[in-house]
């Protein structure tokens, strides 16, 4: 027995670094729920599991379309850079927003956790797009920053499905020229609009990987895939927030349009 315990002992501790922690989110949605000044919080449901999700009706007469976001590492569904201004953004001029919470790893786990839970987002998306297609809303594009455009482009690598219209990657990075790295497999897989949108200053691994992936979208065939570097801005746009959503506005604006409806 005792010679026993301690590979109990780290069983029991790999088993907390594996999976999502929803004692986790249960915390982190104890945390924001107050500070959701637009939106309303809601619930959705995946893998038998309730999730945090923010939705935001269009602050327009019509409704061009809805936009399921993202969130990366560490984050949630109303982090202050990136996911909420562009969530709210979005809603002013028109888009309906779905902001998901994501998985999360245990606060103690390692990075390698994190990459496990990729597959764990596809329900959630899928769920996402029942909630929004139920509300009659048929224009649909994916937006993810981040881990979060990891799990996007994961989910529609591997179903192919047809209400996402387009998809925009935030601040993503790959393997470099490795032709076997996942998130390259993923580009060559995808035939819908995407835009790959990074800064200047970001992390390393998104600067040092834009050729890779702009070679892997156009082995690929994909004349819908556009990538735009902006100066200046770093991995969350800090103080640049406005230029990010003005961007992604206007390429949703050309690829995505959709028909609008009355309200």
């Amino acid at each position: 027995m005792c010679r026993a315990l301690p590979i109990l002992i780290l069983l029991a501790v790999v088993g907390r670094s594996l999976g999502a922690d929803f004692s986790r989110e249960a915390r982190i949605r104890e945390q924001i729920e107050d500070s959701i000044l637009i939106g309303e919080a809601i619930t959705l449901r995946a893998d038998g599991h309730g999730f945090l999700a923010i939705h935001t009706e269009a602050d327009t007469p019509k409704t061009i379309g809805a936009a399921i976001i993202l969130h990366g590492m560490g984050a949630d569904p109303n982090r202050t850079t990136v996911i909420r201004p562009l969530r709210t953004d979005l809603a002013e001029h028109g888009w309906m927003t779905l902001s998901l919470q994501m998985p999360v790893a245990a606060s103690d786990a390692p990075a390698s956790a994190w990459r496990q839970l990729i597959t764990e987002a596809g329900p959630r998306i899928a769920a996402a797009v029942t909630q929004l297609k139920d509300s009659g809303i048929l224009n649909i594009v994916l937006i993810g920053h981040s881990l979060g455009a990891d799990m996007g482009l994961s989910y529609l690598a591997r179903q192919q499905p047809e209400a996402i219209r387009a998809f925009v990657a935030i601040g993503l990075s790959a393997g470099g020229d490795n032709p076997d790295d996942s998130v390259l497999r993923a580009i060559a897989k995808l035939k819908i609009p995407v835009l790959d949108i990074f800064g200047g200053e970001d992390l390393p691994a998104v600067r040092q990987t834009a050729r890779a992936r702009r070679i892997a979208a156009r082995k690929a065939g994909n004349a819908l895939y556009r990538q735009i570097r902006i100066d200046g801005a770093d991995h969350f746009f800090s103080d640049m927030d406005d230029v990010l959503d003005s961007r992604i506005r206007a390429w949703l604006h050309k690829t995505a349009k959709g028909v609008e409806i009355k309200k």
